[in-house]
């Protein structure tokens, strides 16, 4: 797992530097085009300092300038974006049907997506094929005379800190050190190798491209085989003591409701997990089957309720309420600003989104569900892939700069 979110703690004049680094760079990913005399005033950084970073970072290829503008009082300012041409990061995600690989470069412009089609089976079969996919992006980029600044792998269950997985459900995986062994299948790749949960890297990537980029309190309940949150509270990942925050999809909401793969009843992922919503919707299909084949079941779903449909319309409408109660309690427990849905409750958000959001406001304590908003993602199915590359920028994010 890569931390992504610790701020540097400067303790000598080079950590200092590290530290102004990624206050400059953070300033003009969220605010470009600006000027140096624009991040000088908005960061404290006196202008001298500015204008050494700036030259460092410009000759670095992190930054650019774009040119003059005049649209300001005083002399025309030279302006600075992000520098997307030297450098590549590379995310991925293991689904129990496909695995996926994109790239992005720190200018935020996605450079690949590849999608390629599996079957979860023995974990050693899938660190191979994944190892395989990798390879060749790492290829692709390099050909490109871009630097790789590294990979993260997102997994849809419990990833702990040395980036094994203790538990994937949907993947039926039990301690698996996929990390380790991911990087011995690379063959000393000479990059950043990490592992994380598909929930906390869906949840950057919602914050950093999604509609409610930039917000610091942000909830982003992934929809599939299995329910999860990602967090981010206070602008900082939630991660939990052993990294294992966010298993809201075991939260009970209905003892007398159906079995979950956990072993208990009634629990979010039961009532609200896209096996459950087949189940309750379309009582002719084997949801029990492999979680690839429900794919053209959700479409079904999809149809069915685009064109009215009153039985599917009211089956959603319950498992919008089912799925408004585990969000009342995200709500009452963190204050997000913002609550996403992603996954299937994205394709389903236009029949589930109004029987949630009333479900929200009846169960939360502060009026008006305390700000809180639900909303569909506006990522798609590889938001977590697309976090995973943003958390491969981590280190240069922090100030810190890439060999070479």
């Amino acid at each position: 797992m890569i931390s992504i979110d610790a701020e540097p703690q400067p303790s000598d004049l080079g950590d200092v530097r590290v530290a102004n680094r990624a206050v400059v760079l953070r300033h003009v990913r969220l605010h470009a085009p600006c000027s140096r005399a624009d991040i000088a005033a908005h960061t404290g950084l006196n202008k001298a300092t500015v204008s050494s970073l700036v030259t460092e970072l410009i000759d670095r290829r992190l930054l650019r300038e774009t040119g003059l503008t005049e649209n300001r009082i005083g002399r025309p300012a030279t302006m600075l974006v992000l520098d997307g041409s030297r450098y590549a990061s590379l995310g991925a995600q293991i689904e129990a049907d496909e695995l996926v690989v994109v790239a992005v470069d720190p200018a935020g412009s996605r450079l690949l997506t590849w999608r390629r089609a599996a079957t979860a089976g023995a974990p050693g079969d899938t660190v191979r094929a994944l190892a395989a996919l990798a390879r060749r992006a790492v290829g692709r980029l390099t050909a490109q005379d871009r630097t790789v600044l590294g990979l993260t792998v997102a997994v849809p269950g419990l990833v702990d800190a040395a980036g094994a997985v203790p538990l994937a459900g949907a993947l039926g995986w039990r301690d698996v050190p996929l990390a380790a062994d991911l990087r011995a299948a690379l063959r000393d790749p000479g990059i950043a190798v990490g592992v994380d949960s598909a929930a906390h890297l869906a949840v950057l990537a919602e914050q950093r491209y999604g509609g409610h980029a930039g917000t610091t309190d942000l909830v982003h309940l992934t929809g599939g085989v299995a329910v999860a949150a990602g967090v981010i509270a206070g602008g900082r990942l939630l991660r939990g003591s052993r990294g294992f925050a966010g298993a809201i999809g075991h939260l009970g909401l209905d003892e007398s409701g159906p079995p979950c793969e956990c072993g208990r009843r009634g629990c979010l992922t039961a009532l609200t997990g896209l096996p459950a919503v087949i189940r309750r919707l379309l009582p002719d299909v084997d949801a029990d089957g492999p979680p690839t084949d429900l794919l053209p079941d959700l479409e079904r779903l999809h149809v069915l309720a685009r064109t009215g449909d009153a039985g599917v319309h009211a089956g959603l409408a319950d498992v919008g309420r089912d799925l408004g109660r585990g969000i009342a309690v995200l709500a009452n427990l963190l204050n997000p600003e913002a609550v996403v849905l992603g996954g299937h409750f994205a394709t389903l958000a236009p029949w589930l989104l109004p029987a949630a959001r009333s479900e929200l406001a009846a169960r939360t304590y502060a009026p008006g569900a305390g700000g809180c908003r639900v909303d569909a993602s506006t990522l798609d199915r590889i938001a977590p892939a697309l976090g995973g590359a943003t958390a491969a920028l981590s280190t240069v994010e922090s100030g810190r700069l890439p060999a070479g």
